[in-house]
């Protein structure tokens, strides 16, 4: 099978990773920037606050994370919202677009739990089925999660029985390893695709998205394997003393490669959206409020707990932890 087909099935199969409910964070085999603080969606409560304010989005506009997993994420844009702006939760359309019931079926839960019959949250199986007027469209390394072939001097990768060969040739790979100056490296697969059911799905919106990787492509392979906080290259020689079969690996762990935001950009302006900017997670995220929040944090709790929260926060800005290493990715159509 080609490389796309063996990682598809990893994460999205019938016993893949990702098709059943996963910790994330301590318990589980990695941390993202939801798992860390409730800020990072409190500062996409605000940015949509802003977006209200200056008439971009609408009052009774969308709002649809894309990739959503336990639903933290969207749920924390809720609370801040309902602290923040409370009108709002009446107001705004909550979207969640995920593809497995089960999760699903926890999302739903999750809500209820938290916000009982205040907020009403929504589902779909995928952008198809969304059509509205006005949406903000957010995700949470949701590109690095897309399928993608291996390359390497002009060949496509294929598996058989967990064993990597670079013996096929694929025309639109090699196109695409070209144009981003790779001569080995990940091409992923479905990101224009995705833009175009974005562009479709709303006529007006502003899509905002974080990941790791750079503008420009790596000069090499990023591929790598997520199992209980450690990081195992994917090509990791049989004599590392880190080296696990993936036949033991396969469907039980995370595998992820960094994003080409140059990919990403050009997907979605062929589809006619424009490429607002990129930035470092710890920029973006202090651009649009973050520290802002923390203050009125301050002023409203005893120490103790806004040293907590503070040192949570830290970890989504300081350069050493995720501040720099992640990206901002943001682009917007006009009705």
């Amino acid at each position: 099978m080609k490389f796309s087909e063996y990682l598809t099935e990893w994460l999205y199969g019938e016993d893949g990773y990702y098709a059943t409910y996963k910790s994330i964070g301590k318990e589980g085999d990695f941390y993202t920037a939801v798992s860390t603080s409730k800020f990072f969606g409190g500062t996409i409560a605000k940015h949509i606050i802003s977006l209200i304010d200056e008439n971009f989005l609408e009052a009774n506009a969308t709002i649809c994370e894309i990739g959503a997993h336990h639903g933290y994420f969207l749920a924390d844009i809720c609370e801040f919202l309902y602290t923040l702006r409370p009108k709002l939760l009446k107001s705004l359309n909550f979207v969640i677009i995920e593809r497995f019931d089960n999760l699903q079926r926890q999302q739903a839960c999750y809500f209820k739990e938290s916000f009982g019959d205040t907020v009403q949250l929504t589902h779909y199986k995928s952008l198809k089925q969304l059509q509205c007027k006005n949406a903000f469209f957010i995700a949470n390394e949701i590109f690095d999660a897309f399928p993608c072939e291996l390359y390497f001097k002009g060949k496509t990768a294929s598996v058989t029985t967990h064993h990597v060969a670079f013996d096929v040739d694929d025309v639109w790979v090699d196109q695409k390893a070209k144009k981003y100056a790779k001569d080995r490296g990940e091409i992923a697969l479905g990101y224009e695709e995705f833009a175009l059911e974005m562009a479709n799905a709303a006529k007006k919106f502003e899509f905002m998205s974080f990941d790791y990787g750079e503008m420009t492509a790596r000069p090499d392979f990023s591929l790598r394997i997520y199992t209980k906080h450690k990081v195992i290259p994917f090509f990791i020689p049989k004599d590392h003393k880190e080296f696990q079969p993936r036949k033991e690996l396969f469907a039980k762990s995370d595998i992820t490669y960094d994003v080409t935001f140059a990919h990403v950009k050009d997907a979605y302006e062929e589809a006619g959206v424009t490429f607002v900017e990129l930035k470092a997670q710890m920029v973006a995220l202090i651009d649009m409020g973050m520290l802002d929040l923390l203050e009125m944090l301050k002023e409203n709790v005893d120490e103790k707990i806004y040293k907590q929260e503070l040192e949570k926060a830290k970890i989504l800005i300081l350069p050493d932890f995720l501040g720099e290493r992640f990206k901002m990715i943001r682009f917007r159509k006009e009705s």
